[in-house]
This record gives structure tokens, C-alpha cells and sequence, in this order.
């Protein structure tokens, strides 16, 4: 295995850490004889441990190892993928260096695991070539990952050199793109130990839609046309998602990544303390083949914080244009964000009628830096009831008239936050559990 892993160019850099790697070194000493069997028996049994964790948390099955091959091909960002993910298929030098390392690719996948298993009595790469996840699907913890990898993996199985990987790899590479921004719909930050902060994936997503958010249709339509410019390349607007709590304003920004994921969007969530790495985060994906959305919810300031001031300045102002591919997408209980308090005011000058306070204008001009605002509010009782029955109607096992329903819903309200959707929900979930 390491004399193949060794002719690799351009997939070089799989990570130090990788199974892949620790297997490299475990066969170059099975064939030097430089550990003993126990030994290399016991490093087997550790990676192949490491490579069940991967199959359980990306959903693996059938022939895992050629499951594993194929993630680290898709995953891996290198000259040659990044150009396909931007450009398309391209004519070039580098298309040689990429058919030479998925010419190793087909020899790693039809490798021979007979002669080690029969030296050190184990079985266990056999095992691997059949696997039966125990899973269901529905469980799996990233569907989307998964079937991306086990379809791709079995076209791989069928090809019969490394030039036809090539085309096959090529094309993934064009319609989904590479990494874990090909692969995954949403991402926070994460904090590192040099103070930094990295991109990670969110792979739990809820397939949340937006016929799921009964009622506002009009929010919801002004919300659509806008990301459907955006995805397109047209001209769009930064949105502020503004009004009652528990209408569905996170919803619907959720439905939307869920409804585009397929058009190259992807959501980057991001809390307000971490506002000061958004120059940072926009510099790695402003040259990335996507269109993000920089997501914050539940927006707001006290008099104290200054952190929208961060946030002023890449919506506009900055010395650097924040890139046509990032729009920020932000939901708030304010209308203006920001807390205004009669202190603010003490600066207030009188010019004529005119009352000009320069702290409040300040304050007040972040939210005039989104283009759209969309207002999302309790509804009426009349929207409630309606709200609840179609959510009822959803649900075969309640078998209560609408009256039963909605008395019930009325009292379920009264002790639990007043109406909305999200109070409708968790009433019915209330329901169901109850029922069921």
C-alpha cells in the first residue's frame, strides 16, 4: 500500500492523521518485518476502529474502505479540485497529475488485503468489503454526506482505470464542488487555541421547508425573490428578519439554505462575540465557488457593546467591498437592533424642527445598512387557529375535531407564552406525545 501511496501528486497532502496514512506505515512494517504480529495487529484493530467511527457519522455502508477512499477524494482541496469546483472541466498539465493519482485511487481500491490477513489471522479488511450498517437511514447523522459518498464510491467500483475516475471525480467536482463546502449546507466558528477561529461543519440540519412556516406568505415571498437574486448573481440585499419572537424567522432563513443548497448556497452562522473575525471568515470563502450566507439570529445590542461596529463596517464602509458571493441574513426581537435609551439622546441638538442626535443616529444606521427588512408578528387569534389545525391536519394520529383541537390549543396558550407558531408547534407536539 505505501509503494502505491507514494506515486500520489496532487492528493499528496491528505492529512498526517489520516487512516489512510496510519495504514500506509503499519504495511511498509508489515513487509520490513520492523514491528511484531501483535503489534501490528493491535495498530490494524485501532484504525479499523477509526474508520467504523467515520462510517457511523457519515452514514457508510457496503464496501467501507472504498467508502473512505472516496470522502478523502472529495474532500481533499488541491489545485486541481479547487480549479474544477471554480471553472469546470479545464484542458491542462494538471489533468495529467490528476489521472496519474486516481490511477493510484483504482489501485488502492482493488488492493489486496489477503496476504496481511492471512500472516496475522484477522479478517477484518474482508469484513469491511461487506458491510451491513445497522443504522437506519433516517438516523443517519449527515444523510446528504452519505449519499453523495456511497453513490459516487460504487460509480468508482465500476471504473476500469484511473481516466475514467478522472471523469468521474471531474464532474462531481463541478456540480457539488470540494471539501466541506461541497459536501455540507451550514457552518459555525469554532474557536482554536491560538485565539483564532476555523470553519466547522453543522452536519445535524433540520430539512426544515418553507411550506413547514404556515402563514406569511408575503415575508416568505420577499424573502425568496431576494436569495433566488442572489444565488443567480444578480443584484441582492443584506435582510433583517425583525419582530415577534416565535413567528418564524429563523425558520425561514433555515428553509431557504435548505431550498438553494442545490443552487451553491451555504450558511455560516456566526454569534455576536465572534463579530470581530468576520473580516477573517470572508477572506476564506470570497474566492470559493458558492454564495454564503453570513447568519445571525436573534441580533441585538445593549448600550454598552460596540460589536456592531464591526458589523457597520463589512456591511459597508470597510476598506475592503464585501464580496458579491456573502450576504448577511440577520433576525432580531428590535426593529433597530440596538437599545436606545434617553441617554442616548443627551447630545440632541435643535436646528430649527429638527431634533439631530449624533449617538442615535449611529446606533440607528446599522439597521439602514440592510437593504431589506422583512417584519414577522404574533399573529391574530383567527391566524392561530388556522396555524394550529393545519399543523393537527399533519398528524393522522390526532383523531380530535377542530373544536377539540382548538380549545385545547387556546388553553395550552394562555399557560405557555401567548400566540404564535412556535407556541402552535409545541402545542401540538404536546398533542401528539400525549396521543401517542
Amino acid at each position: 500500500m505505501y509503494k502505491n501511496i507514494s506515486k500520489l501528486i496532487l492528493y499528496r497532502d491528505l492529512s498526517g492523521d489520516s487512516i489512510l496514512s496510519k495504514l500506509e506505515q503499519i504495511f511498509e512494517d508489515f513487509d520490513t518485518s520492523s514491528d511484531t504480529p501483535e503489534h501490528l495487529r493491535s495498530r490494524i484493530y485501532t484504525q479499523i476502529r477509526e474508520l467504523l467511527e467515520v462510517a457511523t457519522k457519515y452514514g457508510f455502508d457496503q464496501n467501507l474502505w472504498h467508502n473512505y477512499l472516496t470522502f478523502l477524494m472529495i474532500t481533499d482541496e488541491n489545485p486541481f479540485s479547487l480549479t474544477y469546483e471554480k471553472a469546470g472541466r479545464q484542458e491542462g498539465t494538471v489533468n495529467g497529475f490528476a489521472i496519474n493519482d486516481f490511477q493510484v485511487f483504482k489501485e488502492l481500491f482493488d488492493f489486496d488485503f489477503t496476504p496481511i490477513e492471512a500472516a496475522l489471522n484477522i479478517n477484518c479488511f474482508s469484513t469491511l468489503a461487506n458491510y451491513h450498517a445497522i443504522t437506519k437511514r433516517e438516523q443517519i447523522y449527515n444523510k446528504n454526506v452519505s449519499e453523495k459518498v456511497r453513490t459516487l464510491s460504487r460509480q468508482i467500483e465500476k471504473a476500469r482505470d484511473g481516466r475514467e475516475i478522472f471523469d468521474l471525480v471531474a464532474n462531481f467536482y463541478r456540480a457539488y464542488g470540494v471539501g466541506m463546502f461541497g459536501l455540507n449546507k451550514a457552518f459555525r466558528l469554532e474557536s482554536m487555541d491560538n485565539g483564532q477561529v476555523s470553519i466547522r461543519s453543522i452536519t445535524n440540519m433540520e430539512p426544515i421547508r418553507l411550506d413547514d412556516l404556515i402563514g406569511y406568505e408575503l415575508q416568505k415571498k420577499m424573502l425568496t425573490d431576494n436569495t433566488e437574486a442572489f444565488v443567480e448573481g444578480r443584484s441582492a440585499n443584506n435582510v433583517l428578519l425583525y419582530g415577534d419572537s416565535g413567528t418564524g424567522k429563523s425558520t425561514s432563513i433555515k428553509a431557504i439554505v435548505n431550498r438553494y443548497y442545490d443552487q451553491g448556497l451555504r450558511m455560516i452562522e456566526i454569534y455576536k462575540h465572534q463579530f470581530c473575525y468576520l473580516s477573517q471568515i470572508i477572506s476564506q470563502i470570497k474566492n470559493r465557488n458558492y454564495r454564503f450566507i453570513i447568519y445571525m439570529d436573534d441580533l441585538s445590542f445593549e448600550e454598552q457593546e460596540i460589536e456592531y461596529k464591526y458589523l457597520k463596517a463589512i456591511i459597508e464602509g470597510g476598506v475592503e467591498t464585501k464580496p458579491d458571493n456573502v450576504l448577511i441574513y440577520a433576525t432580531s426581537n428590535r426593529r433597530h437592533l440596538i437599545k436606545e435609551t434617553w441617554k442616548d439622546r443627551s447630545d440632541a441638538e435643535n436646528v430649527g424642527d429638527i431634533h439631530r442626535s449624533e449617538t442615535v443616529e449611529e446606533k440607528l444606521s446599522l439597521v439602514n445598512r440592510f437593504g431589506l427588512s422583512i417584519g414577522y408578528f404574533k399573529p391574530s387569534y383567527t391566524e392561530f387557529d388556522n396555524i394550529v389545525w393545519e399543523l393537527a391536519c399533519r398528524h393522522p394520529e390526532i383523531k380530535l375535531s377542530r373544536e377539540e383541537v382548538l380549545g385545547q390549543a387556546r388553553a395550552w396558550e394562555m399557560r405557555n407564552g401567548g400566540i404564535s407558531g412556535r407556541t402552535a408547534q409545541q402545542f401540538i407536539n404536546h398533542l401528539c406525545g400525549k396521543l401517542g
